[in-house]
């Protein structure tokens, strides 16, 4: 076996160069491991294409040697989507980073996978344009792994989830075949195979380049940090400013006091307003002119005197950073369950009300912190203390979320994470189509397996 084994590291260094075949254990083990640190595994060997005929190469020398494939993008995600879980390949997309002029016209621009989300607002921005997403892994986010898992972000309640950004794309398919469709702002010839890509995770194909779909670049923005006594008050507020603020409305947020207390703890801060609530709500305008009347007369309607308000961008970064450091406290605390969920916003204080209870009953004395996206209904559920490998709570929730009426995840993906748990929130005749639509583009079951799929 010794021998084969080597055939393929040969056969890859074939297709992309020695350099770019990394085999060493110390090389590869910041591909093996997620952002979390709770999903690891031995990669065989990570492989860094340039294009997408060193993908199509790659496939073909894997498929030769029967060598499942995992493709990774920044390794932001949270499900176990982009590691290895033992023997695969990874294919980084690290080196996918051609970004081609703004198309002012078409408000749209092509960038390989690999570029990440900060560069593309950038390049957007220079133009006059802006890329319609924001989250707080920008800097390392990809564009190919966004898409992957049709991803969400703050921006969302305005622009919609990363599939409406994507107005074509360049995916390698498992036997080979280039999808290459061209972004004409109208063409419904056939079957949208891009469409059927995004939120696929990996399973399906691999993406190598984007074609994406620009908006405009808002300037004047103002945001509002606002204290509440519960996620009911934060829902009314919701429906009180929101059709006021149909034209700016770019951002609403929230975040429970359980949550601030350990971003404060970790960066050393004083709280952002005089008195704490339980509850705080962090909405954002933007506009092409400034918004900061508009948004005073909507939360004064809603009866909201103690709101901080900023309106320039360092005041405006701080108080996201109140949201935005979230993730990396509870990381500081411990490894987290990070269970990603969407339920009405209707029921969503009935959700976060009974998570306590529900992660006191399987996991005793575990921390349960939760934050998310008020304006989409999206819940970031993160519980400290349970082992890694326990997936006890993990289940407790999802099966909340579901009887809660949501789905399991929202924007982060299914990945392996919750891959048993698909059929809380997919139905018997959805799980068969959709293997169906595997076993048609991957009959050998080397794309991500054990991804999405259970």
């Amino acid at each position: 076996m010794p021998g084969v084994t080597d055939r393929l590291l040969d056969d890859l260094a074939a297709a992309v160069g020695e350099s770019d075949v990394l085999a060493d254990e110390d090389r590869r083990a910041p591909f093996e491991v997620d952002w979390t640190l709770r999903y690891r595994g031995r990669a065989r060997a990570v492989v860094r294409p340039a294009d997408a005929e060193q993908v199509v190469a790659v496939l073909a020398a894997c498929r030769a040697h029967g060598a499942a494939i995992v493709a990774q993008g920044g390794n932001t995600g949270m499900v176990g989507a982009g590691v290895p879980r033992g023997g695969e390949v990874v294919l980084s997309t690290v080196r996918l980073t051609d970004l081609g002029p703004v198309d002012r016209a078409a408000a749209q621009v092509e960038a390989g996978a690999g570029v990440t989300l900060a560069t593309l607002q950038a390049h957007a921005r220079q133009a006059g344009l802006d890329a319609g997403v924001d989250l707080g892994a920008r800097d390392s986010a990809t564009l190919g792994g966004l898409v992957a898992t049709d991803a969400g972000g703050t921006h969302a309640v305005r622009h919609g989830t990363v599939r409406a950004r994507v107005a074509g794309l360049q995916a390698v398919l498992a036997d080979g075949t280039i999808v290459d469709r061209p972004a004409l702002l109208k063409d419904n010839a056939g079957y949208d195979l891009p469409a059927l890509l995004v939120g696929s995770e990996g399973t399906l194909g691999i993406i190598t380049r984007v074609r994406w779909r620009l908006v405009a670049l808002l300037t004047s923005r103002v945001a509002a940090l606002v204290p509440l006594a519960s996620l009911e008050q934060a829902a009314a507020l919701l429906a009180t400013v929101r059709p006021r603020l149909q034209s700016t409305l770019h951002a609403v947020d929230f975040f429970m006091d359980e949550g601030l207390a350990l971003v404060l703890d970790h960066l050393d801060l004083p709280a952002p307003v005089p008195e704490r609530a339980p509850v705080y709500v962090l909405l954002e305008c933007a506009a092409t002119s400034d918004p900061t009347d508009e948004l005073a007369a909507a939360l004064a309607e809603a009866g909201v005197e103690d709101a901080v308000v900023a309106t320039d961008t360092a005041e405006r970064g701080r108080l996201w950073r109140f949201r935005e450091a979230h993730a990396e406290a509870i990381s500081a605390v411990g490894i987290p369950h990070k269970l990603d969920i969407g339920v009405p916003l209707d029921r969503l204080a009935e959700f976060a009300q009974r998570v306590p209870a529900e992660v006191e009953r399987v996991s005793p004395g575990a921390r349960p912190v939760i934050f998310g996206h008020l304006g989409d209904g999206n819940v970031h559920v993160n519980v400290l203390g349970p082992a890694p490998d326990d997936d006890a709570v993990d289940e407790a929730i999802l099966r909340l979320a579901a009887d809660c009426g949501g789905t399991i995840s929202a924007e982060h993906g299914v990945g392996r994470a919750k891959a048993r748990w698909l059929g809380l929130a997919r139905s018997p005749g959805e799980l068969r189509a959709m293997a169906q639509i595997k076993r048609a583009l991957d009959p050998d079951g080397l794309l991500n397996p054990g991804v999405m799929l259970p």
